[in-house]
C-alpha cells in the first residue's frame, strides 16, 4: 500500500489551549441538538482562490462537541465547521422518550447534515465533509452508507466498529448493560464518580501518552465535566448509549456496520492510534480495505483521540482527502483516488 498523503496547505496558527467555539441549537426530529460553529478562516497568505466547504464533526461516547475545538480551528483554512453534541451529550437535550440508540444518533446526524446543506452561502446545496470519532465514527459511517448524497468525504477516527470480544481496557461487567435493569445500576455508579476522577480515568484510558496532556486542557475537561454532572440525564445518556452501542454490534444484514462499510463510495480516511486501548488498532487496515475508496493513517504514539492528540497531522490528512476529491472532480490524475487503501505510520 502507498502512503496516505498529508496536505502542505498552510494552516491557521493555533496557540495555547483554545476555548470552545460558540454554538446554538439546531432542530432535529423530536427536538433539537446543540451545535458549535467554527467560522471559515481561508484566504491564508492572500489566496483569494481558497476553497470554502462545510464539515460536520461527531464526537464519541462520553465526549462532546468540544473534542473538536483544535482540529476544527486548523481545518477552518478550508472548512466552515460544525460540531454536534449528540442527543443527551454536551449541551444537547435527551432524545425523545429517553431512548439512546445508534439509530437515533444516525437520525440526528442526518438531520443536522440536511440543515447544513440547506444553509445559504458559498457551499449551499453541496455535500458536507463528515468526521467522526469512536461512537461518532460508527454513526458517521452508517450515515454515509445511508445518505451518500449528503457526504463529500468521510473521515473515521478510531471508529467503534463491531467486535465480538471485549477490549482489555473495558470491564467485562459492561456486557451486563444488555440485561434489563442493569443500566439503572450503572447510572447510579456513574453518578458517584467525581468530575476530577472521571477526567483522570479518561485521560489514562484514551490518550497514547497521558503525561503529555496539557494541564490547562485537563482543567478545561474537568470544568466541562462539572457542567455535565449538573444535567439530570447525563449518567443515563452515557450508560444507555453504551448499551445501544453494544446492542448495535448484534445487528446483521445491511444494518451491520461492516456490511455498511462495503457500500461506501465517497473518499474515506481511516485514522487510528497504534496505542488505542478502546478499539483494537488491528481493525484499522481491515476497515480501510473494506471501504471502496479509502486511505489509512496509523499514528504510532497516539491513543483513541487523534484529533486531540495530534490535531495538525490529522488535519493535514483530512485536507489531503478533500483536495484529492477536488482534483478528481476537476479531471486530475485518477491515481489520486485509487480504489486500494493507502496507509502510512507516523
Amino acid at each position: 500500500m502507498s502512503e496516505a498523503p498529508l496536505s502542505a496547505t498552510p494552516l491557521p496558527p493555533v496557540e495555547g489551549v483554545l476555548p470552545p467555539w460558540p454554538g446554538e441549537e439546531v432542530p432535529v426530529r423530536g427536538g433539537a441538538v446543540f451545535v458549535r460553529r467554527t467560522p471559515w478562516a481561508g484566504l491564508q497568505d492572500g489566496d483569494d482562490g481558497a476553497a470554502r466547504e462545510r464539515a460536520l464533526y461527531v464526537h464519541g461516547l462520553g465526549g462532546a462537541s468540544t473534542n473538536w475545538t483544535d482540529l476544527a480551528a486548523l481545518l477552518a483554512v478550508r472548512f466552515e465547521g460544525w460540531a454536534v453534541d449528540l442527543p443527551g451529550f454536551g449541551r444537547s437535550q435527551p432524545p425523545p422518550g429517553g431512548r439512546y440508540t445508534v439509530r437515533g444518533h444516525v437520525r440526528a446526524v442526518v438531520d443536522v447534515l440536511e440543515h447544513l446543506v440547506a444553509l445559504p452561502g458559498a457551499a449551499s446545496g453541496r455535500p458536507v465533509h463528515l468526521v467522526g470519532n469512536s461512537l461518532g465514527g460508527l454513526v458517521s459511517l452508517l450515515v454515509a452508507a445511508q445518505r451518500p448524497d449528503l457526504v463529500a468525504t468521510l473521515t473515521l477516527v478510531s471508529p467503534a466498529m463491531p467486535v465480538y470480544r471485549v477490549p482489555p481496557a473495558f470491564s467485562r461487567a459492561l456486557l451486563l448493560l444488555l440485561l434489563p435493569g442493569v443500566p439503572t445500576l450503572a447510572e447510579r455508579r456513574l453518578a458517584g464518580v467525581r468530575p476530577e476522577d472521571s477526567v483522570r480515568s479518561m485521560v489514562q484510558m484514551c490518550f497514547g501518552e497521558p503525561g503529555n496532556v496539557p494541564a490547562e486542557r485537563v482543567e478545561q475537561a474537568v470544568e466541562e465535566m462539572r457542567e455535565r454532572s449538573g444535567q439530570p440525564w447525563a449518567d443515563r445518556a452515557l450508560a444507555r448509549s453504551m448499551r445501544g452501542l453494544i446492542s448495535s454490534y448484534l445487528r446483521v444484514g445491511r444494518a451491520n456496520a461492516w456490511r455498511a462499510a462495503r457500500r461506501l463510495r465517497m473518499p474515506t480516511l481511516v485514522v487510528w492510534g497504534a496505542r488505542d486501548r478502546l478499539v483494537d488498532p488491528a481493525l484499522a487496515p481491515r476497515l480501510a480495505a473494506t471501504a471502496h475508496d479509502a486511505r489509512l493513517l496509523v499514528l504510532d504514539r497516539v491513543g483513541h483521540l487523534a484529533m486531540l492528540e495530534t490535531p495538525e497531522v490529522t488535519a493535514r490528512a483530512v485536507l489531503a482527502l478533500a483536495e484529492a476529491r477536488t482534483a478528481g472532480a476537476d479531471g486530475a490524475d485518477a491515481s489520486a483516488v485509487a480504489d486500494t487503501a493507502r496507509s502510512v505510520r507516523r
